[in-house]
């Protein structure tokens, strides 16, 4: 990629919070990150949580709401986890909501059979 070529949506992880509502994972971050663009542009993400040895990585596809159209009941859910609510910040924030069509747990194993425990959004006995 040149100096001056345009940015592109292409994968790259960033530590964001995040909120398990039961069905989906919320999170939120500046409106105007690299994050913030690239869901726009591909709302197909993968996440990894919480940590890297009992890593769960869940794959989806993103759902985005500037902070004043955020559900309700997911921004108080959000802000009573964090102590911090992005919706009275100065500058425009957005949330995603990623419902998991792929899970994967790999439980502080390298190489685990069962590892796949959600597939197409069911979860597997």
């Amino acid at each position: 990629m040149g100096v001056d070529d345009p940015p592109r949506a292409r994968a790259h992880q960033v530590p964001l919070w995040f909120l398990w509502d039961g069905r989906a994972v919320w999170m939120c971050t500046d409106a105007t990150s690299v994050t913030a663009r690239n869901v726009r542009k591909e709302p197909c993400v993968r996440l990894a949580l919480p940590d890297t040895f009992d890593v769960v990585l869940l794959q989806g596809e993103a759902e985005y709401f500037p902070d004043r159209e955020v559900p309700g009941d997911a921004a108080e859910a959000f802000a009573d986890k964090f102590g911090w609510d992005p919706r009275v910040e100065e500058g425009p924030f957005l949330y995603a909501r990623v419902a998991p069509r792929t899970v994967r747990a790999w439980r502080g194993e390298p190489e685990l059979h069962g590892r796949v425990i959600m597939r197409d959004g069911m979860w597997l006995e």
